[in-house]
């Protein structure tokens, strides 16, 4: 049985990373179905971008794969979180100021693992003779 992986970004999640590495450091080496459900229940704006990025790496490795994949055995192989584009905006201040800030997004990236499902062997003719 080989283990195969598929991969998914999530490019431009209007979060700060700092805030979506806490959801993601949540799941990471989890498997997917309990992963899912850990961020269904964290109340945090993050665990949305999160969940639909491993459930685009889940249905990429049992699509994409070519092989036909045990959905029990699909695990978060690696999760990181970067740093996306930059929005520069401004704030009005007193004296008829303009200070700059930046708006921050993320970049999510997923890859997940998964076995091959064991193909049944048909038995041969002499054990069933012998039965």
């Amino acid at each position: 049985m080989a283990t195969k992986f598929a991969r998914a970004y999530a490019k431009g999640i209007d979060c700060q990373p700092r805030k979506v590495n806490i959801v993601a450091s949540l799941v990471r080496d989890r498997y997917v179905a309990d992963a899912l459900v850990i961020l269904e229940h964290t109340p945090r704006r993050a665990a949305r971008p999160v969940m639909k990025a491993i459930e685009s790496a889940k249905a990429n490795l049992l699509n994409n794969s070519g092989v036909s994949i045990d959905p029990k055995t699909i695990r978060i192989a690696r999760i990181s979180v970067t740093a996306g584009t930059r929005m520069r905006r401004y704030v009005p201040a007193s004296r008829g100021r303009a200070l700059p800030f930046e708006k921050i997004r993320s970049n999510i990236f997923v890859e997940v693992a998964g076995e091959e499902k064991a193909k049944k062997s048909a038995k041969p003719a002499e054990e069933k003779e012998k039965k």
